[in-house]
């Protein structure tokens, strides 16, 4: 082979971070047959058939969203879809979190998984109905709704698509009937070993009878021995009742024992992210493993299809008051206005959610060999406003924006609809 035809694509200049290899340095990326086949400096552009420019900009292995909601049209004005929260906006794998079950789940794959042109994987939900309208009837999530030996056998017999569980723990199920779902789930989680991530902080309101006796401040300490190591505790930072910060402004004390038994926690940013909850608790010392975008139709500015609910409590809470659009790489940006460094944030979004999954050999690093999957991110300059859904302002110095991305070596430029624009402070 001449030395002209050694590659077919060269990413030539950037700053390259790859947590799982160890590497941050100015590197070049070589893509050969839709696989990485150099991460080296100063590769020759002659060797590449063509080389990409990405000075000053950041490659990162392909951008893991750990919280996905892309299960489109059967989930109702929920689902986005797939490949406009995925590749269109710099990300190269969904994890759709808990819009297909085990009776959904053969559709979720011939017509979500299959067709994208994003990788995406699902964890499947512990409830027979997934996540149809964003949980909207929350009488469909009760005890009786839920089969552990069907949901088990689904999952178990569909591994290459189903990495995970997915479960609620908040006051308007606990209310209605109690811990009994949650330890449901957890058991669906133990026979098909199989991760179990776990919804936290309100998201049905209360029934007529009101909390029925239940405290939303004990609902952590009561289900978190139920959960195994890597299980996952989702919205540590929830502007919501039932979150990591209680009602009296304390981190819950048993966050740091979760942690030192090897729970995991995710951000699902989304709607109920708020600044100044994640503040205490990072303050606290209390830093995510991995983070997920938690878009849904609910949070975006998507049309909504014909027929669907008129109204949801999120269509007044958008994840950026005024700005209703939104990303996984703005995520990443929400962190670092918190005071996580770039080196701290890139691990959530690559190597630590690979390894969530199971699938640290597959996704998640740019090691030779590998898919060439590969997020390059602009780092804009200056000073930028973000906004929470409580209105909270904080601003952080410098942006991240998505440029494009490689999924198995094939191009996509950021150009979905919902990526926000930059706000100068």
């Amino acid at each position: 082979m001449s030395v002209t035809a050694s590659y077919d694509i060269l990413l030539r200049g950037g700053r390259v971070i790859d947590p799982a290899a160890g590497i941050d340095g100015m590197k070049d990326v070589a893509i050969r047959g839709g696989k990485i086949a150099a991460v080296q400096s100063d590769i020759l552009p002659t060797s590449a058939r063509e080389v990409i420019d990405v000075t000053g900009k950041l490659v990162l292995p392909g951008l893991i969203d750990t919280h996905g909601h892309v299960f489109q049209y059967v989930s109702g004005r929920f689902g986005m879809n797939p490949d406009m929260v995925g590749v269109q906006s710099g990300v190269t794998t969904l994890i759709d979190q808990g819009g297909p079950s085990c009776m959904t789940l053969p559709g979720f794959r011939h017509f979500i998984a299959e067709p994208a042109k994003s990788r995406v994987y699902a964890f499947l939900s512990a409830y027979l109905v997934g996540g149809l309208e964003g949980h909207f009837y929350p009488n469909l999530y009760s005890p009786d709704c839920v089969d552990i030996d069907a949901t088990v056998k689904s999952a178990v017999a569909n591994r290459d698509l189903v990495r995970g569980i997915k479960a609620h723990a908040e006051i308007g199920g606990f209310a209605r009937w109690g811990i009994r779902v949650i330890e449901m789930a957890a058991e669906i989680g133990k026979r098909a070993e199989l991760p179990v991530y776990v919804h936290f902080g309100q998201l049905w309101g209360l029934p007529e009878s009101g909390t029925n006796g239940e405290d939303v401040d004990t609902i952590l300490e009561r289900v978190i021995p139920l959960l195994k190591e890597g299980d996952v505790l989702a919205h540590p930072f929830t502007r919501h009742p039932g979150g990591f910060v209680n009602r009296e402004g304390e981190v819950h004390p048993v966050i740091q024992a979760a942690i030192d038994r090897g729970l995991k926690i995710d951000v699902g940013h989304g709607s109920h992210f708020s600044y100044r909850l994640a503040k205490k608790a990072i303050a606290a010392g209390i830093v995510p493993n991995t983070l997920g975008a938690d878009i849904h139709g609910y949070n975006t500015e998507v049309p909504a299809p014909a027929g669907t609910p008129d109204e949801h409590e999120d269509d007044e809470n958008h994840p950026f008051k005024g700005q209703a659009k939104f990303s996984l790489v703005q995520a990443m940006s929400s962190m670092m206005a918190l005071g996580l460094t770039l080196e701290q944030v890139v691990p959530m979004v690559t190597a630590n959610p690979a390894k969530m999954v199971g699938l640290s050999d597959k996704i998640g690093s740019l090691k030779v060999g590998m898919d060439a999957d590969v997020s390059v991110i602009s780092q804009i300059p200056g000073k930028f406003i973000l906004r929470d859904n409580e209105d909270t302002k904080t601003v952080s110095d410098g942006l991240l924006q998505p440029a494009f991305c490689m999924r198995s070596g094939v191009r996509y430029d950021a150009t979905a609809p919902i990526l926000p624009q930059a706000v100068a402070a």
